[in-house]
């Protein structure tokens, strides 16, 4: 079935869900799978708009020749080159020897790393600017460099004030599934794209400049309407700023001690009125505990000592944190340990790492089980991480 982008008649999505997937990059879980958006405008000449993984191409070529007919595709623009967009693009130049590639001088360049025999296709290099111009549709392409590849740009088509984002504006889960936007999106953005937080905010100031009606992502769904939320959660997630008051109490607990100690603390601050989250970092998703430490202000470490160093689930987000470029929070701090504790000398090594980290004076160190004296020092802290709130 033929299926046009909102608002649209020349603009048609041949993208494919990914439902058998369980793990996105081989490392982030998606319970709903994952999309690769591809696009086809029709016009006096033909444009396709990225490819896809190659686990889907045969369904994308299908649909690609119900949009297609008897016509031959005139250009592929290709926005970015990771094989999740770029992998069926040996199939495609096959089947059209004449079809253009366009693209980045970076991107094209890359085509040699992917292919063991790269295409033939005649091919343009694009730079800020350059436009193409199809009949009565016009793209004009946007640099988009480390967004989150060097060779990463989108294109506007200006008749129909369509973006085509590349990853930007993108998120987990396949198209149609029954979700809010935001968690999954903010899950996407900062453990894909957030390192990069610099560029895509030189992104952002660049198509404010453009009058924008539709975002097509290449992963997730087309998004319309008012796009002003959209646009301030990338404003906010990129900028490093915190996107609302609560704490993040992520704990690694060996015996259930710590595991404790961290609800204690959290009941506390929910007494308090502070909205909480809490996750135990030997079972959840690791990716999730990414987002939510970027989504709040203040994050509490509650960790059990470990070979004279952290429990490694702690190390482990920590890891994840530093390579994320984590940065402009309030950090509390709880160890345990039974004869030598270390936990907290290793968890301030990591955060040492980190830009604008404030971690509080007031630190709790356990010895084994929870005791009156440490209830009462928890409870101190727990009112020292609600005096610092947001305002």
């Amino acid at each position: 079935m033929l299926e046009r982008i909102p608002h649209s008649e020349m603009i048609y999505y041949i993208g494919v869900n990914d439902d058998a997937i369980d793990l996105f990059e081989n490392q982030y879980p998606v319970a709903n799978g994952v999309s690769y958006n591809s696009y086809v405008i029709l016009d006096e000449k033909i444009a396709v708009m990225d490819t896809v993984d190659p686990v889907a191409t045969v369904p994308w070529l299908e649909r690609l020749a119900e949009v297609l007919g008897d016509k031959t595709p005139d250009y592929l623009i290709i926005s970015h080159m990771e094989p999740d967009h770029a992998g069926s693009i040996r199939v495609l130049t096959d089947k059209y020897p004449e079809m253009t590639l366009v693209g980045s001088a970076k991107a094209l360049a890359m085509l040699p790393n992917f292919f063991a025999q790269p295409p033939q296709n005649p091919h343009i290099a694009v730079k800020e600017g350059d436009t193409l111009s199809l009949g009565s549709h016009v793209l004009s392409f946007v640099m988009a460099p480390m967004v989150h590849w060097p060779e990463v740009m989108v294109s506007y088509e200006s008749s129909e004030k369509v973006l085509f984002s590349a990853d930007a504006f993108g998120k987990f889960g396949a198209v149609g599934t029954d979700e809010p936007w935001l968690d999954e999106a903010r899950r996407y953005f900062i453990n894909i794209v957030g390192k990069y937080g610099i560029p895509v905010q030189a992104l952002l100031k660049k198509t404010a400049k453009l009058d924008i009606a539709t975002i097509c992502p290449l992963h997730g769904p087309i998004l319309t309407g008012d796009l002003q939320p959209y646009i301030d959660k990338y404003l906010t997630w990129s900028s490093y700023t915190p996107e609302e008051s609560g704490v993040l109490v992520a704990y690694a607990s060996i015996h259930g001690n710590t595991e404790h100690a961290a609800k204690l603390l959290a009941d506390d601050l929910t007494r308090m009125g502070e909205k909480v989250v809490v996750l135990d970092l030997s079972r959840c998703d690791m990716a999730d505990a990414v987002q939510q430490a970027f989504r709040f202000d203040r994050m509490v470490l509650a960790a059990s000592s470990y070979d004279g160093s952290v429990f490694i689930p702690m190390e482990e987000f920590l890891l994840h944190l530093q390579a994320k470029a984590f940065q402009n929070r309030t950090v509390a701090l709880v160890e345990n340990g039974s004869w030598a504790p270390s936990a907290i000398k290793k968890m301030l090594s990591y955060l040492d790492t980190m830009k604008q980290i404030n971690v509080l004076e007031n630190r709790v160190s356990i010895c084994s089980v929870v005791k009156p004296a440490d209830e009462a020092a928890l409870h101190q802290l727990a009112e020292d991480i609600h005096s610092v709130a947001m305002v």
